[in-house]
């Protein structure tokens, strides 16, 4: 054991939380602390930040001008206490071993590892002091663990060991093969879980998960006396309106603006919508493991949905297979995500690299397109090959000998000397041949460009041993 071990004995009510795996739009933690305190429940909750492509509730409020995430123990107890819930980030003294290795498991391919994932979210819970936990584990193409089996094995794992700890645990598996809010981005899906909480806008997908999950904490701490009963008293909960008042009273506790339901569009910032591949635009909207305060305002307000056609953009041509927003933000622009790389798709095209790609296929200078090997310390020559057997149209050249910089349309890269790919004009993106990507991060001359990782899970496993 180490660091401080929370007690809420001395509650009138039990200390319930939630935790969700993560995915896209995923800011059911907001309404729900709310909805379950304003059933008699008492919510502590303890969150943390984006890892990987899924985002963090503490990056979320970090929108909210004035919020305190990180409050000393005794405003934290108050808080919960008066307001029925808080939603903080882990101090220093709560599981601070867990801290060094969450810092790590981003830029070491053990994001997968269901022990780690397991020690993790389990040091914070048990140290939190609960009396009940309802765990939502995400599956599908959005989350961490798309495959439904692992999904149910990290499930398993979760309910096992808590229960076996125990803290009552209870787990839904819900899917994340589109985004769960028609926001992604910290401001945006703030401003969707107000909308939700005072029934401006209430999605039957993200409200029904938000309604399961709060009856199964009600089911935990016994303030219902069945499944039926605790959704009653749930939606009751969002439409009296005394959820969107527990909210509101949480982010005043915390130093949050009192009149934040009234006047959001005043106290939230906006901006213009960023592609999750760009290096920049994954610091600012707060993606991975950021060392540096998050840009709040970046984000997509229309995520496409499954079986629903991208509408064709204001600007740009149609949209691409690669295009996973319908529209951004502010701008009309599509945005354009990393998985379409990976599966050897071009960019959406309303993007400028894809418009200067139509327009050399168009006067057949598209063949020349080459992959540079950009590495050091490797056996290059032996990735040349390796290379060229998989992509026998494409020609492979090598960082340092005679190469037409115009053709070079990807990088894969490790530990590439600073600087060394900058003036190539036609680079779509970069590949990390390693798990990691701090390599790429650390060369401040790096092309704004999407930038993908090797996640295989050989490597997962390997590196988790």
């Amino acid at each position: 054991d180490s660091g401080t071990v929370l007690n809420w004995d001395d509650l009138p009510g039990p200390a319930l939380d939630k935790h969700s795996t993560g995915g896209v739009g995923d800011t059911v933690s907001l309404p729900l602390a709310a909805a379950v305190a304003a059933c008699g429940g008492y919510v502590p909750m303890i969150s943390g930040r984006g890892l990987g492509h899924t985002g963090g509730t503490l990056d979320k409020l970090d929108a909210v001008p004035g919020y305190v995430t990180q409050p000393d123990n005794d405003l934290f107890r108050k808080v919960v206490r008066e307001q029925g819930c808080a939603i903080i980030g882990q101090t220093a003294d709560l599981a601070p071993a867990d801290k060094r290795l969450y810092a790590i498991r981003d830029v070491t391919a053990t994001v997968e590892a269901i022990p780690l994932i397991t020690a993790s979210i389990l040091s914070k819970k048990l140290a939190a002091g609960l009396h009940g936990l309802a765990m939502d584990v995400k599956f599908g193409s959005g989350a961490f663990l798309p495959d439904p089996a692992k999904a149910r094995a990290l499930a398993d794992a979760l309910v096992g060991v808590a229960n076996g700890a125990g803290l009552p645990t209870t787990a839904l598996l819900t899917d994340m093969d589109e985004p769960l809010a028609s926001a992604a981005g910290n401001a945006l899906e703030v401003a969707y879980a107000l909308d939700h909480l005072t029934g401006k806008r209430r999605e039957p997908r993200f409200h029904a998960v938000t309604v399961a999950l709060g009856a199964e904490m009600l089911l935990l701490g016994r303030l219902a006396a069945d499944i039926g009963d605790a959704t009653a008293k749930i939606e009751a909960a969002f439409a009296s309106g005394a959820a969107a008042e527990r909210f509101a009273r949480m982010v005043a506790a915390l130093g949050g603006p009192a009149d934040l339901r009234a006047d959001r569009a005043a106290r939230l910032p906006g901006g213009r919508c960023s592609r999750p591949g760009d290096r920049h635009a994954r610091r600012r909207a707060g993606g991975g493991r950021a060392r540096r305060r998050a840009d709040e305002a970046p984000g997509c307000d229309r995520p496409c949905r499954r079986h629903r056609r991208s509408r064709r953009p204001r600007r740009g041509g149609r949209s691409g297979p690669a295009a996973r927003h319908r529209s951004c933000a502010r701008r009309g622009r599509p945005c354009h995500g990393r998985e379409a790389l990976a599966r050897g798709l071009s960019p959406g095209r309303g993007c400028a690299t894809a418009r200067r790609a139509d327009r050399r296929a168009d006067h057949g200078e598209f063949e020349r397109m080459s992959l540079l090997l950009a590495m050091t310390g490797w056996h290059v020559e032996d990735w040349r090959a390796r290379f060229a057997a998989l992509l026998p149209d494409m020609p492979v050249v090598i960082l340092g000998e005679p190469f037409d910089r115009r053709s070079v349309h990807y990088v894969a890269s490790w530990k590439h000397p600073e600087g060394s790919l900058s003036g190539l004009p036609n680079l779509a993106a970069v590949f990390s041949l390693g798990a990691g990507v701090d390599h790429l991060f650390a060369d401040t001359r790096l092309p704004e460009v999407p930038i993908a990782r090797v996640v295989d899970p050989d490597l997962t496993t390997r590196m988790s041993e």
